[in-house]
């Protein structure tokens, strides 16, 4: 009904737990929650329901790339979320954040730029186009 909030009970699939550093990309499907490190980008299809949760202690040194964002970590990169991005209160991210739906809580803090995405093939090309730029400049690196 009316003012009622849907909450997404995603099952986890995969875990990283706190005493976990991971180096390198990590890409997964349904459910994942990131309790330690991750040096690397992640990312999920863009047209699933995959769901990634960073806990309070959770570190991502990369770019997300996942339909269902729910943030109370630290994320140094980009955020694309073409469907909902939720921030928590202690959620930092340090750098932009691509969205379709967003929710943050007071004290969440962004260094960089929200832009607003509609949902669907607009965000994949957008997405697309920046993970092809970042290649063609690694690549004259």
């Amino acid at each position: 009904m009316f003012g009622r909030k849907q909450r997404r009970h995603t099952v986890v699939d995969t875990l990283v737990g706190p005493n976990t550093k991971v180096s390198g990309d990590v890409t997964f499907a349904g459910g994942c929650h990131i309790d330690g490190t991750v040096r690397g980008n992640v990312s999920a299809e863009v047209d699933s329901n995959s769901a990634l949760s960073v806990s309070e202690d959770g570190h991502i040194e990369g770019g997300v790339t996942v339909p269902y964002v729910v943030l109370h970590g630290i994320v140094r990169g980009d955020v694309f979320a073409s469907q909902r991005v939720e921030l928590g209160p202690t959620a930092r991210v340090i750098g932009n954040v691509y969205y379709n739906l967003i929710e943050m809580a007071i004290g969440a803090e962004i260094n960089g730029k929200l832009v607003h995405q509609p949902e669907g093939p607009a965000l994949l090309e957008q997405t697309t186009r920046l993970d092809n730029s970042a290649a063609l400049a690694a690549e004259a690196s």
